[in-house]
């Protein structure tokens, strides 16, 4: 396993957000987080990321204890796509993914061939090698995250955690960009781990769930959890129900 939370409690001084958490994500694999406002999908991920630290429990990446680490070992392990918009005026595409390489720069800062060749790579990977020479600035939204999570994979982690990608985009941004990340997960061997509000996406996409609430986390397949009622539970609502058989949620208009 590629992460390992054993015990893991997380919140903020004395308060508790998620208590006694058992959990685990694979090579290859997409985790999708979710769960209603409130319930600590991003105050988890921020203590996976080791923004925050666990109020108990502890924390593996590679078998090895995070809280141990050095910022650089960390930066190693793990790399974060937060929701804040990046302002860098007049950088260019390719600069912004070359940050990626900052825990393996020399004392100067300088590039290597081997920076180089993963810059490139992580530009082919999210498809803007041609674009690579132009400004962040200039970019459309859907671009601008794919440039985000080029830099995330020239950083060369076993997992990569991302706190809403889909945020800012439009449907059809949202859609290629959770199709890029399972793809990436899939070829590259990575471990993906999204905080997602994108219940039907998500459903339709993800390998595992990490369905959050106020009595904790049910992990399963969206099938699985579907089945065994754990949606509904979550998201329990009379305005709506999900469908056991396909995941189709089906909302309730009027007297139907």
């Amino acid at each position: 396993m590629i992460l390992r939370c054993e015990n893991l409690t997380t919140g903020y001084g004395e308060e508790t957000v998620q208590s006694s958490l058992f959990l685990q994500a694979a090579k290859g694999e997409m985790i999708c987080m979710l769960g209603k406002n409130g319930c600590g999908k991003s105050t988890l991920l921020r203590t996976i990321a080791g923004l925050q630290p666990a109020l108990q429990g502890e924390i593996r990446v590679n078998d090895k204890e995070l809280s141990a680490m050095s910022l650089q070992e960390k930066a190693k392990v793990l790399s974060l796509v937060l929701t804040e918009r990046l302002s860098v005026e007049q950088t260019r595409i390719r600069d912004v993914v070359a940050m990626g390489r900052y825990p393996y720069s020399s004392f100067l800062g300088g590039l290597t061939r081997k920076d180089e060749e993963e810059i490139e790579t992580a530009l082919k990977q999210v498809n803007l090698q041609d674009k690579k020479d132009r400004y962040f600035n200039n970019l459309s939204d859907g671009e601008k995250q794919r440039v985000l999570i080029a830099k995330a994979l020239a950083q060369q982690t076993p997992l990569i955690l991302l706190d809403e990608p889909t945020a800012h985009l439009d449907l059809p941004n949202r859609i290629k960009t959770l199709l890029l990340l399972k793809e990436l997960a899939h070829q590259t061997g990575k471990c993906v781990i999204i905080s997602t509000h994108e219940l039907d996406l998500a459903i339709q996409m993800a390998d595992t769930l990490w369905l959050m609430s106020e009595q904790g986390v049910s992990v399963g397949t969206p099938q699985m959890l579907i089945e065994n009622g754990a949606f509904q539970a979550a998201f329990a609502d009379e305005s709506f129900r999900f469908e056991t058989r396909d995941g189709r949620l089906n909302i309730k208009i009027g007297d139907s």
